[in-house]
């Protein structure tokens, strides 16, 4: 890329506003030719599958919009046409060819048995476990992004006993991840890293490598309830409208921009539902419960 095309990153902005510039200045880049599209793969591993539909009912942009005018899906087990070794055909092809790529994985990575308890399909007349098939697209990706609590550092799928001894994707690849955690991940916080990627490289981190233009904040401190909290006033049962402090809420322990951004097309999010039980924090679940407690700290 020449000089005269780098466009250096946009002035700070509101949270909520981040995502949807992102993306925009990103569609615009790509019809003036000043970026390509790049090819993504998003991997399925350990989980529920509840990131790829997260991302499903994102709407600023949607789903249709990342796919035809941001990024060419070679490889998604979910919303691929192909299927069986047509499918694995095509991911093997980026895993040993030279093309550049993006990396998006959900689902923890499974390590038991050598990785058997999770099977992405059938390679050369053998199961490929996703254990495999993370380690050799990660090792040639140009970026990987681990979506969601599981693929950051274990999530649900990890959560004691851990039969399948899950672990996030950090802990089997020698290489940078940028994480973004969540049960699931907000379809902004992918698409506006994503839109980064695409025109800036990677995005500034935190210590923890999750983008700052997401994850800088504490839930806690963008709260609408703050100032019952500050009046010492707070929810006795859920569905109070006061502080849910008492009530076990995980907010001021919680990096992330859900009090601004809000879920479901804007609507509405956790708190405003009476709970939140720190999905978007390192160590979720276990370290997050018990979810609801009436008697902590109460005098």
């Amino acid at each position: 890329m020449s000089d005269e095309n780098i466009v250096l990153p946009p002035e700070p902005m509101s949270n909520e506003a981040i995502a949807e510039r992102l993306v925009k200045e990103a569609n615009r880049q790509l019809n003036e030719d000043k970026i390509k599209k790049q090819k993504i793969v998003w991997l399925e591993l350990n989980g529920c599958s509840g990131n790829i539909i997260s991302l499903l009912n994102g709407t600023n942009p949607d789903f249709e919009y990342m796919i035809t005018s941001m990024v060419d899906l070679v490889y998604s087990n979910s919303l691929m046409v192909a299927e069986g070794s047509n499918a694995i055909d095509r991911l093997m092809e980026l895993a040993e060819g030279d093309e550049e790529f993006i990396l998006g994985v959900e689902g923890a990575v499974a390590l038991k048995n050598n990785g058997l308890y999770h099977i992405v399909g059938r390679w050369k007349g053998k199961p490929l476990t996703g254990l495999e098939a993370v380690q050799m697209l990660g090792a040639k990706a140009k970026h990987v992004i681990a979506i969601g609590a599981c693929a950051v550092d274990g999530g649900p799928s990890a959560a004691k006993p851990n039969l399948s001894q899950s672990v996030g994707l950090q802990s089997v690849l020698n290489r940078k991840v940028i994480k973004l955690p969540g049960c699931p991940c907000h379809p902004d916080w992918f698409l506006g890293t994503l839109a980064h990627l695409l025109m800036y490289g990677e995005p500034e981190l935190d210590n923890r490598d999750r983008p700052k233009l997401f994850y800088s904040t504490l839930i806690h401190d963008r709260c609408p309830r703050l100032d019952y909290f500050k009046k010492g006033i707070f929810s006795k049962t859920l569905g109070e409208p006061y502080c849910l402090f008492k009530l076990g809420c995980r907010g001021p322990v919680t990096r992330v921009d859900c009090p601004t951004r809000k879920w479901n097309g804007y609507v509405n999010w956790p708190i405003g539902a009476s709970t939140c039980i720190g999905c978007s924090q390192f160590g979720f679940p276990d370290q997050m419960a018990p979810f609801v407690t009436y008697d902590t700290t109460r005098e």
